[in-house]
């Protein structure tokens, strides 16, 4: 069975941090551009990197990555390989570098550092010529040479035509081979991974079925990835270990644009997302694009704010840590002699509860395909609950129960399962998983 290497481990622990788009879109109100804009178009008037960690570190968010590069080409460090970067502006005289002081400001707030870089480039006079691909390489050396350690690299697969018309044809291989031996503790994000895949959509929910395993064997990056819905949903037995990275943004756009300044996610949107990415064993990668002066702005902060106190109010109580738990193995004559495995759990008083969480222990692989929760009181079944995949992390929430004893029968699986310590809570009714 495939099984995660020790840096996706310490990957699926981090389950929530921060996007952020940031660049010259952020000034012209584009969200792609076109890679003719002026340098000088970049002109934040209050950069601070240190605000954003603070905003991400009382979010609860694990590391930020930053879009160091999108497809018009800008670049936020100073490349050798470039002419259109943050060098060339005004900004800071031409002596400014975001990336040197994201990564300093995530080193002292002790969050992780990650890099987006388009390997589009609608700005560079080499794109569409093999010596493009050169150029990219050189862009990564810097990268890591100067800004590391970074935790994770954000492929994006988009392949458009550069400014002499033509497009480029991207050499994937050599591009994984530099990051391998420039930084092997880096996991790597794209449609077909390496080590993390996209999840099929933008709009921050994995499949209720969720395999962290991937077939990759004849496709590639873009165009050529799996469909949608097997990203979404992974392969039951696919031969690599690549879970699902779930990236949605925090407003409308993916850039700043002061007119989406009413459309911020609330809080119980963002808890929604939540509950649909992590609790259905994948990581979320929440959007939260800095406005023109440099900042993450105050609507988008209470928000992330107000979303941090729910999940702790949410999941600071588990009510199942005092149950009496009985483990035991049926045999289910009625589906043909097949083994069950169950757990019970009995309560001495009733408990309200509308929240569980399973956990597989996903360090000796992913097993688990269907289970049956029986939610009872006083032997009486209340509500029957019927899931598929566990995985890292499976949230159910539904509406509140009184309930004397659970019974998770797992009916099915790959080999034996292996499950974490099973948690129950009871909270706000506002926050149930909305379909």
């Amino acid at each position: 069975m495939p099984l995660p290497t020790a840096v996706q481990l310490q990957w699926h622990d981090m389950e929530f941090y921060l996007f952020t788009h940031f660049g010259p879109n952020t000034f012209t109100d584009k969200e792609w551009g076109l890679g003719n804009e002026p340098e000088d178009a970049f002109n934040p008037t209050q950069l601070d990197c240190r605000q954003w960690c603070r905003v991400a570190k009382e979010a609860g968010a694990k590391g930020i990555i930053i879009t160091a590069k999108h497809h018009d080409g800008f670049c936020l460090w100073p490349s050798k390989f470039s002419t259109h970067t943050v060098r060339e502006s005004k900004w800071k005289d031409g002596k400014g570098d975001v990336l040197k002081e994201l990564s300093v400001a995530c080193k002292e707030y002790g969050l992780k550092f990650g890099v987006y870089i388009s390997p589009w480039d609608r700005n560079h006079p080499k794109y569409g010529t093999a010596e493009y691909n050169d150029v990219f390489v050189g862009m990564m050396k810097e990268l890591f040479s100067n800004y590391g350690p970074i935790t994770e690299l954000w492929w994006d697969g988009a392949n458009g035509e550069g400014p002499n018309g033509k497009k480029q044809v991207y050499d994937w291989h050599r591009f994984e081979k530099t990051v391998r031996d420039l930084s092997p503790n880096t996991v790597v994000f794209s449609d077909i991974g390496p080590d993390i895949r996209w999840v099929g959509n933008e709009s921050g929910f994995a499949g209720k079925t969720n395999w962290n395993l991937l077939d990759t064997a004849g496709f590639t990056r873009g165009y050529g990835a799996p469909n949608t819905d097997t990203l979404n949903q992974g392969n039951i037995n696919g031969k690599n270990w690549i879970p699902a990275e779930c990236d949605v943004s925090i407003r409308p756009g993916w850039f700043y644009h002061s007119n989406e300044d009413d459309k911020v996610k609330s809080p119980e949107k963002l808890f929604d997302l939540y509950l649909k990415s992590a609790g259905r064993g994948a990581n979320l990668l929440l959007n939260v694009p800095p406005d023109r002066r440099g900042l993450i702005n105050e609507k988008d902060a209470a928000s992330l704010i107000a979303f941090k106190k729910y999940r702790d109010e949410s999941f600071k109580n588990n009510l199942l840590k005092h149950a009496i738990v009985i483990d035991k193995i049926h045999t289910n004559k009625d589906i043909g002699g097949k083994t069950e495995i169950i757990k019970l759990m009995i309560f001495k008083e009733p408990i309200k509860l509308n929240c569980l969480v399973l956990k597989e222990l996903i360090q000796n692989g992913q097993f688990i395909k269907d289970v049956d929760i029986i939610i009872s009181n006083h032997g009486t079944e209340m509500r029957k609950i019927s899931i598929t995949t566990v995985g890292k992390k499976r949230i159910i929430s539904f509406p509140t129960e009184e309930v004397t004893e659970l019974s998770f029968i797992i009916t099915n699986a790959k080999s034996k399962p292996q499950l974490g310590n099973i948690e129950g809570y009871l909270m706000d009714e506002k926050l149930i998983e909305k379909e």
